[in-house]
């Protein structure tokens, strides 16, 4: 009889871009350790994937995909309610003490990069935002509050780019309402669960052309899979336009598809571009971001045969 000697409180961790395949590898993971006498459970970190609303269009894991692995946190909010990183950390740190605490290995597979460092490292406790603040500043046009900031936060403003309107706006209204740079903020940061987990990670690096190809695609395979009904079933709701779910990769494009301001043929075309500048926001921060010696899976073609015991051997021991 085979002894299985499981790390404390283990957590492995599966990052990278979008269609870069990363469920397929928690997948993999998953049955490995179950031969290992272990039972695993994937635990969701993209924040398209925990909309209900968004099935199709965040590609999220069908019953089929999920080859009788436990999945959790997919689809686990209503579009009506915006996920913030906060409440997203919050459930995920609940599921992965669950797992422990039944003797489970959690799988982390995502490609949002700030759930995962917000996870394991913790939040910055920023009081909140007076309402009159950040009113005033959505309000503003975009050129101009990239302009104020940088003017009341040159630091910040120089990490954004000029057209990353939400990242600009909270920056600003944090400055405006608290009087202190989110960057002096994020300094007191707290809660993270990095200090009391034995972590696994892996960041897929997969070749860039071959992942935009990926990413062309998979956006052809989602209008021909029920895209533009999921996307017309959610107009229907009349949500706030500036939920999350409204602003997900593909939902303005096709919302504009079908109030006839874009072809059909432009729809897919811009569906697919804003896909692929996802991505491309995903490869720099994954670069940058993590720690350097965080193992890196460099991949160029569908990766059926990863050899997993290169990466997870004490997770797989026995």
């Amino acid at each position: 009889m085979s002894i299985v000697v499981s790390p404390p409180a283990p957590l492995a961790l599966i990052a990278g871009p979008t269609a870069s395949g990363k469920s397929a590898i928690a997948i993999a993971l998953a049955h490995r350790l179950a031969e290992t006498g272990q039972h695993a459970v994937i635990i969701n970190a993209d924040s398209a994937q925990v909309y209900a609303d968004l099935q199709v269009l965040s590609a999220r894991p069908s019953d089929k995909d999920m080859q009788g692995i436990e999945h959790r946190l997919f689809g686990a909010w209503d579009g009506s309610q915006a996920c913030s990183v906060a409440a997203w950390a919050a459930r995920a740190k609940a599921e992965i003490d669950d797992c422990h605490a039944n003797g489970s290995v959690p799988i982390l597979v995502g490609g949002t990069g700030l759930y995962l460092k917000v996870l394991l490292e913790g939040i910055a406790p920023i009081p909140e935002i007076d309402p009159a603040v950040r009113a005033a500043v959505r309000a503003l046009p975009d050129d101009a509050a990239y302009k104020l900031l940088q003017l009341e936060d040159p630091l910040r403003a120089a990490e954004l780019d000029a057209g990353d309107r939400q990242r600009i706006a909270r920056s600003l209204e944090v400055k405006r309402s608290t009087g202190v740079t989110l960057a002096d903020w994020q300094l007191a940061k707290a809660g993270g669960i990095g200090d009391v987990v034995t972590l696994y990670p892996l960041i897929v690096e997969p070749d860039r052309p071959w992942v935009y190809e990926r990413c062309d695609r998979r956006f052809g395979t989602m209008l021909e899979g029920g895209a533009i009904a999921e996307v017309e079933a959610l107009l229907a709701r009349d949500l706030d336009p500036d939920l999350p779910v409204m602003r997900a990769i593909g939902v303005p494009e096709i919302a504009a598809y079908l109030d006839k301001t874009l072809s059909h043929e432009a729809m897919q075309a811009a569906g697919q571009q804003a896909t692929r500048n996802y991505a491309k926001r995903q490869f720099t921060w994954f670069r940058r971001q993590p720690p350097q010696d965080w193992p890196r899976l460099q991949i160029w073609e569908e990766h059926e045969n990863i050899h997993l015991d290169n990466y997870f051997a004490s997770l797989l021991q026995h």
